[in-house]
């Protein structure tokens, strides 16, 4: 079995199965052996089992958030928001499965039609993150059962718990053994049964950039079809004509969302120079209110790094960026809490050369730079190899526009520091990955386009 601790404190808050290659491989024949019927289920059907899920976990979403709050850390008020949002995709696509649309198409052959059609592509699997167990599961799981598809998933063996809850509830929604599995084990072992599964059509993977290529290549000896969400550099742009405390509450909130441990967190903060110093200010006067806890309360609070090499991570990061010559605003070390608590952290006086500019930092970190010109900061915010989302403050209309257009990423965020929903196309382009989750772009991720022609003889 696999012991999950909670980061908090070490405690121990359960066990998964620790899955040995047969039963992956016994998982993987059910995964396939549901899928012919699943496909030719009616779309209406499919879409209220999704419904049916929604409402039995919607029903019970405390139960949930304490889960999710026990083994990631996160606090609970996050954690309900998490479940909010990984809600949200169940009941767009229960919607959704009905509005897999297909075309005709003017024909080029007397006595012919030309139909085009969209079928689920087979067989999936999943390989999901350990900061966001509840979202993830529900948001990929969502789109390929509404398109037609069955999944298996390897949720992050550091929290398999919300994961096997979630399957527990599904079974109770009526959606059937084989059409959603399960497998927990070593991560490796599986990723290569997965991808070396010729019955499996498509893998989604969120993760590292690093483990994505490694997918990516084995996946292309099948040509699998993938969707890749991988790492992030996210720029956060605040220009001086902007809504100054508008920005310093959407990069407080934005950072310090599960402690910084997010894809899409905003990893440089560039601020003009003519509001650098008073925007440093209020970012620290705004952080140093928040408390630094675990996470089993209903307030805000800045919880726990995942596990031991997240935090190294964190400390060596910002000690290089240090012996470089970067000032402490705030934080700048291990909370006096200990074990995996880091202190929210502000960091001036950088340069886009220091490893903490360039590396994705997943932890409370502000690394504050600034700029002077349009034309200068969007040139810094494109020198990275991520390109998965950006931010921008400013009240110029026009450019915004530039920004939307010039900003080399998936996503780009003008003035706000709220990213998802289920309703808008998710994803990133370089080497943040490629595909898309969410809206009906993410539908399209988990289907096959066919065209016919329909003949019939000249009369």
């Amino acid at each position: 079995m696999i012991t999950i601790l909670n980061p908090a404190d070490g405690s121990i808050v359960g066990e998964a199965p620790d899955m040995n290659g047969d039963e992956v491989k016994a998982a993987i024949d059910r995964t396939c052996g549901a899928f012919p019927a699943w496909s030719r289920r009616l779309a209406k059907e499919r879409g209220d089992l999704l419904r049916r899920w929604f409402e039995l976990v919607r029903d019970d979403k405390r139960l949930f958030a304490e889960i999710v709050v026990k083994e990631n850390g996160k606090c609970v008020a996050e954690a309900l928001g998490e479940i909010d949002y990984g809600l949200g995709f169940a009941e767009w696509y229960a919607e959704e499965a009905k509005r897999v649309y297909g075309d005709t198409i003017p024909t080029h052959a007397a006595n012919a039609a030309v139909i085009v059609t969209k079928e689920p592509v087979g067989p999936t699997a999943a390989i999901t993150q350990w900061n966001f167990p509840f979202m993830m599961i529900m948001r990929k799981v969502s789109m390929a059962l509404a398109a037609g598809c069955t999944m298996i998933i390897k949720p992050s063996e550091l929290t398999p718990l919300t994961a096997y809850k979630l399957l527990e509830y599904a079974r109770k929604a009526g959606i059937p053994e084989g059409v959603l599995e399960m497998a927990t084990g070593t991560p490796k072992e599986i990723g290569e049964l997965f991808t070396s599964d010729d019955r499996i059509r498509k893998i989604t993977f969120t993760g590292s950039t690093a483990v994505g290529k490694l997918l990516a290549e084995s996946c292309g000896r099948e040509l699998k079809k993938m969707t890749l969400e991988l790492g992030g550099n996210a720029p956060f742009i605040v220009f001086d004509d902007a809504h100054f405390e508008d920005a310093v509450a959407g990069v407080v909130a934005a950072k310090l969302r599960n402690s910084g441990q997010v894809c899409i967190s905003p990893n440089r903060i560039f601020v003009h120079d003519a509001i650098y110093d008073r925007f440093v200010s209020a970012v620290a006067e705004r952080v140093a209110k928040i408390r630094v806890d675990q996470g089993l309360q209903d307030e805000f609070v800045v919880g726990p790094l995942i596990n031991e090499p997240s935090l190294e991570k964190v400390v060596r990061l910002v000690e290089e960026a240090k012996e470089r010559g970067a000032q402490v605003v705030l934080g700048g070390k291990v909370h006096a809490k200990g074990g995996l608590f880091y202190e929210p952290t502000i960091l001036t006086g950088l340069d886009d050369g220091m490893k903490v500019a360039q590396t994705e930092i997943f932890g409370p970190v502000f690394p504050i730079y600034r700029f002077h010109t349009e034309e200068e900061v969007v040139k810094r915010a494109n020198n990275t190899e991520y390109g998965l989302v950006a931010y921008a403050y400013t009240r110029d209309v026009g450019r915004a526009f530039r920004l939307s257009r010039d900003i080399e990423a998936g996503m780009v965020i003008l003035n706000s520091g709220s990213v998802g929903t289920a309703s808008v196309p998710f994803g990133g382009v370089k080497h943040s990955g490629y595909g898309r989750e969410g809206s009906y772009y993410g539908i399209e991720e988990y289907v096959h386009v066919k065209y016919v022609l329909m003949s019939g003889p000249d009369r």
